[in-house]
């Protein structure tokens, strides 16, 4: 058992240093945005008085903003051949928009808020990820994109628990805290993603094609997907439809809270979740190197529709705890075998603008269905939108298996 400890995490000691320096980053960005995201929810129901409806229009058009840009900046980075730089550009503006929030006073304000700190993880998103996927060989990129989405969760495991401490520290009634309380928590929320921009500037290393200047103008990449072939249109298609069963998570968030789960406490279950995506995106991540990225993704879509199901009908705070942690397996085993599956699937001078689309994909359909989703929970109640969600991620899953992959993955006994 002990050996076996060793030989799993030993794999991880051969990532290069790009995947260890924008996992640290990931960590640390996700530090400071989830100081933010399990108190926003009730902040703007319980301070602003928006609705259920107002809360997926917010989130859904941020995360759509984000997406869009990840196209143009994923495009723009095989164009140059320069990725380093969108990604700080990225993580800058994250850290100058995201105090702003503690000087807000109606929600208008905070869709212009998120929707400049989304702007950001649209200009770093697909160059970020194709710095990864060029730093390690092709039977290591599970591996790599599961160790920086399990950074990333940890940031959102770290992020939490400053905020229950601060937020205790500084309302007067924890379980009823005041506009004026958030907004103080807030106000700390940059300092972890600019200590993130000096790992950058140090740390991150530009792997510059090798195409000279003249190969290069002979065959221009293209913004079009003509560019790619049907196999990784008909993964993208299957992807957008996904998405349109996947929400904003602050749904999930307002959920809890109607379970009986109070407001101070979101943060520490905001945690547990993405403790749970920490271990899971280890774990899975590396196997998808082994065992395939489609037999993960398809088993993540499924508990995902199983996870929303539940949802359906939660009736007290030890099931929604339960829940949450279920979910954070959905994410370890997909996001790292998702980003890689792209990888496999498109030349590498094209990876930039094939992670872009990627990310279009979900931004096609991240609004409408956050905004579905919250007209549903509205009018309908939210056992009927989580059982509608469920039903659509099944049918994605189902499709998925019509996408064929082009990887060799290396059998379990010689891994």
């Amino acid at each position: 058992m002990w050996s076996r400890i060793k030989r799993f995490f030993a794999r991880y000691k051969n990532l290069s240093g790009n995947v260890f320096a924008l996992s640290l980053v990931s960590l640390l960005n996700d530090t400071s945005s989830d100081i933010i995201y399990p108190l926003l929810p009730a902040f703007l129901a319980l301070t602003l008085g928006a609705s259920p409806m107002i809360i997926g229009i917010i989130e859904g058009f941020a995360e759509s903003v984000a997406a869009f840009l990840k196209l143009f900046s994923g495009y723009l980075s095989d164009k140059f051949d320069s990725r380093k730089l969108p990604v700080f550009l990225g993580y800058s503006l994250a850290s100058i928009t995201r105090p702003l929030l503690a000087f807000v006073g109606s929600w208008q304000q905070v869709l212009f808020v998120r929707v400049a700190d989304r702007a950001g993880k649209g200009i770093r998103g697909a160059p970020r990820d194709a710095i990864i996927a060029g730093s390690v060989p092709e039977e290591k990129r599970g591996l790599a994109f599961g160790f920086n989405r399990a950074a990333d969760h940890l940031g959102a495991v770290i992020g939490p628990v400053i905020a229950f401490l601060l937020l205790s520290y500084f309302a007067a009634d924890a379980s009823s805290p005041t506009a004026s309380e958030y907004q103080q928590v807030f106000l700390f929320a940059s300092v972890p993603v600019v200590i993130g921009l000096f790992v950058i500037v140090f740390f991150v290393k530009e792997n510059k094609s090798e195409k000279s200047a003249k190969e290069a103008s002979s065959s221009p990449i293209k913004l079009s997907l003509k560019e790619f072939d049907g196999n990784f249109k008909r993964f993208l298609l299957v992807v957008a439809l996904f998405t349109l069963s996947n929400s904003t998570d602050a749904f999930l968030l307002f959920r809890a809270e109607q379970a009986g789960i109070a407001p101070a406490v979101l943060p520490l279950l905001w945690m547990a979740l993405h403790l749970s995506k920490v271990f899971s995106s280890l774990i899975f991540g590396d196997l998808s190197d082994r065992v395939g990225r489609k037999t993960l993704i398809f088993a993540g879509w499924i508990l995902y529709a199983l996870v929303y199901a539940g949802f359906a009908f939660v009736g007290s705070a030890w099931q929604a705890w339960v829940l949450f942690i279920i979910y954070g397996v959905y994410f370890g085993l997909t996001e790292g075998a998702e980003k890689a599956l792209v990888a496999d699937l498109v030349p590498k001078e094209k990876r930039g603008t094939a992670y872009g689309f990627y990310n279009l994909a979900f931004s096609i359909t991240v609004l409408p269905a956050s905004i579905v989703f919250g007209a549903v929970y509205s009018y309908f109640g939210a056992s009927a939108a989580f059982l509608i969600s469920a039903f659509v991620s099944i049918c994605a899953a189902v499709l998925l298996l019509t996408v064929q992959t082009k990887t060799k993955i290396p059998s379990l006994e010689s891994a």
